[in-house]
């Protein structure tokens, strides 16, 4: 497997992710946060492993920065919108490993959605991602998150197992995955994924012991840590959160 020891600490992890304009839009941000400087400053105050984004913004406030000396970078290849209507999401290619490796990328991430019609798509762009990354000794993270009319009225225990599963046949090196609810499905997950660490998605919570309490559960899963975003940078002190997530995660 691809070295993650870039991206990890003590085999452990935690991204601030801040991929989610293209995703979301602007419904996510506010007159701060609305600015990648606002989020670089974050990631950099707290020492996260690693900051989650999309090409642009790596291009014009990440590559060739101060921030790039100081904060490792996981690039997003795929993306979408939410307009699009239909049960089956696909979030085509639109960076390569090469552009990555241009922006100062320590590792990449792609996104399939597990139970769409277009997953040969998607294995297609992964597969030719993967060759190219582990040619150039590049970590690359699946996104493996269920969608789809394939996973409508499925267990979610066995769709997340399923999941991570998928990440380690793929070749994945890491796979990251939305929380599937409890310990127990959480547990299963990460066994299915064998090698192939995991980290959760931090999703957004109302409240912060909430996700507070999340990140306890994800960490006694065994999996590897979070990739948290909204639950920390649209918190009025993100730092503070920010520094408890990194108590639990690495205690």
């Amino acid at each position: 497997m691809t070295d993650l020891s870039k991206i990890t600490t003590d085999g452990k992890a935690f991204y601030l992710a801040y991929d989610q304009g293209m995703e979301h839009g602007p419904t996510d941000f506010d007159d701060e946060n609305v600015d990648p400087k606002e989020i670089l400053d974050i990631a950099l105050k707290t020492k996260v492993n690693a900051i989650i984004l999309q090409k642009g913004i790596a291009e014009n406030y990440y590559s060739g920065t101060e921030y790039a000396q100081k904060i490792p970078l996981i690039l997003k290849l795929n993306g979408k919108t939410n307009l699009a209507t239909g049960e089956d999401p696909y979030s085509p290619q639109i960076c390569t490993v090469h552009e990555a490796l241009s922006l100062g990328a320590s590792a990449v991430g792609y996104t399939i959605y597990v139970g769409s019609k277009y997953e040969p798509q998607m294995f297609s762009e992964f597969a030719k991602i993967e060759e190219e990354a582990h040619s150039r000794q590049i970590p690359v993270i699946g996104w493996m998150y269920i969608g789809g009319s394939g996973s409508i009225g499925k267990d979610p225990r066995d769709l997340t197992a399923y999941a991570t599963r998928l990440g380690l046949e793929m070749g994945a090196d890491m796979v990251k995955i939305k929380y599937p609810g409890n310990l127990e499905n959480l547990k299963w997950a990460v066994e299915s994924a064998g090698k192939v660490r995991v980290v959760v998605s931090g999703g957004k919570m109302d409240k912060v012991e909430d996700f507070l309490e999340m990140v306890r559960i994800v960490m006694k899963s065994g999996a590897t840590g979070m990739a948290a975003g909204r639950n920390i940078w649209q918190n009025e002190n993100p730092t503070e959160i920010a520094k408890k997530t990194k108590e639990i995660i690495f205690s």
